[in-house]
């Protein structure tokens, strides 16, 4: 990794981008793909698009989502304490002891999630936390402080953390949830255009927003390019730690490579093409099977318009949702060399219908 793409990926993963405020990580991407880029498209709610050779007749797509899990605030009691409702999948149960920043207009105010010493706490009654039960402390006397910070009703409040490395071989941080996919595609275009590769259709390397409440800014985005084909990144659930079950959630680990998922939503063709392409090139992959959805954004993109032949590489994760996500360093590249090396098998032509 050259120290550009390091510099980026800690300045990317340590940014906050909630679903719906994603547009401080956008402006963040599309300035580390500059000089990859022949064009920039963004939407109306923010999902940015890297254009390369533009024009084509033939046009695909490799997409991963922007956005992040967070909290908006929901009520502020007389005492200046803030209660909280989701955005997104946000857990609770995490929430006590974690520190919090407070995104207001201007500036974000940093908060604590409080909770109730040991000692006051009948512990055999003691249960899981809800979104009820959780409150942010701002430091605040009262309401009108609170107030007085910038800080109201519909304030988006995400955790407080950073991005680090464990034992040399693992990345660590929150919203690698699927700010990672975008460094991944990212880097993909930066490949490209380092060995100077001229491809014989249209890309488009789209970071969609709002994935996290129902894959919407791949519902919007997909209507507006209407590929040919479409490779999707997403994060899936590393099975191996404690407390997962494999016969009903499949059996991934973290550094045995990229996840190639079967499922309804995934074309069959676009699939094999890709394991095709992985076996040639020496790159160990893992299987996944999924019922009615993948719930990533290829479910968008196979839907969402008359159909767009997709298929999904996941990167395998552990501990979702929570603040300590973790990430094999070489699985990451794993997955950057495989939608890499399917962009260069791609000659934009290709019809990937089961019959004709």
């Amino acid at each position: 990794m050259s120290q550009k793409s390091n510099d980026f990926l800690y300045e990317y993963l340590n940014n906050a981008s909630p679903t719906g405020f994603e547009m401080s990580g956008q402006k963040i991407w599309l300035d580390y793909l500059k000089p990859y880029l022949d064009e920039k498209i963004i939407d109306i709610y923010g999902t940015a698009v890297a254009v390369i050779n533009p024009g084509k007749p033939y046009s695909v797509v490799i997409e991963a989502h922007a956005d992040e899990i967070s909290w908006f605030v929901n009520y502020i009691d007389e005492n200046g304490y803030l209660f909280l409702r989701r955005n997104g999948g946000s857990d609770a149960l995490i929430a006590p002891s974690m520190r919090a920043n407070i995104h207001t207009k201007d500036k974000v105010i940093k908060g604590i999630f409080g909770w109730p010493a040991i000692h006051v706490r009948d512990t055999t009654k003691d249960k899981a936390p809800t979104v009820s039960d959780i409150f942010i402390d701002c430091g605040a006397s009262n309401k009108k402080e609170v107030e007085e910070m910038g800080i109201h009703v519909g304030t988006v409040v995400t955790f407080e953390d950073g991005l680090m490395e464990l034992n040399e071989k693992y990345l660590v941080g929150r919203a690698l949830d699927n700010r990672i996919g975008g460094y991944m595609i990212a880097q993909v275009a930066k490949r490209l255009k380092d060995n100077k590769i001229e491809l014989p259709f249209t890309l488009y390397v789209v970071n969609a927003v709002q994935e996290e409440i129902g894959l919407r800014g791949a519902e919007m985005i997909v209507k507006r390019l209407k590929p040919d084909l479409a490779i999707i990144t997403d994060v899936t659930h590393d099975t191996q730690s404690p407390m997962y079950n494999k016969k009903t959630q499949g059996d991934m680990a973290c550094g045995k490579g990229p996840v190639i998922c079967y499922g309804p939503a995934v074309q069959n063709n676009v699939r094999d093409f890709i394991i095709d392409i992985a076996n040639e090139n020496k790159i160990d992959f893992q299987r996944q099977a999924v019922s009615r959805s993948t719930g990533t954004d290829t479910d968008s993109f196979a839907y969402a318009t008359e159909g767009v032949a997709s298929a999904l590489i996941s990167l395998p994760l552990k501990y979702m949702h929570t603040t300590v996500e973790m990430i094999a360093k070489s699985d990451m590249e794993a997955v950057i060399d495989l939608i890499y090396a399917c962009l260069l098998k791609v000659k934009g032509n290709e019809d990937f219908r089961y019959f004709s």
